[in-house]
């Protein structure tokens, strides 16, 4: 139906970056909004930031003064860019997808796998 796959995670020293990326391919659905999600060990999963398909951005307070989301319309792709990274940022950082199938008009909720993200101090 609609995958979504991400990459770019990995083990960075504090203050360091990286960039995520998440790819959503799929034929029945169109895409409402593209976003990113964080689960450290032992705590629940928490909105990191979403971009809507209208150019919408939401951003949690720890993050959005160092992490910029964005996005490419036309490779359905969304991006977090990740400046200053801490110690605390270190989690399993999930795609997530909304989209719409077209013939039910019916909302859906997709994930991707998770790409780990480690930060050492």
């Amino acid at each position: 139906q609609v995958q979504v796959v991400e990459s770019g995670g990995g083990l960075v020293q504090a203050g360091g970056s990286l960039r995520l990326s998440c790819a959503a391919s799929g034929t029945d659905f169109r895409i409402n909004s593209m976003g990113w999600f964080r689960q450290a060990p032992g705590n629940q999963r928490y909105l990191v930031a979403t971009l809507t398909s209208g150019g919408s951005i939401n951003y949690a307070d720890s993050v959005k003064d160092r992490f910029i989301i964005s996005r490419d319309n036309a490779k359905n792709t969304v991006y977090l860019q990740m400046n200053n990274l801490k110690p605390e940022d270190t989690a399993v950082y999930y795609c997530n997808v909304l989209a719409t199938r077209v013939l039910t008009v019916r909302e859906f909720r997709f994930w991707g796998q998770g790409t780990q993200v480690t930060v050492s101090s």
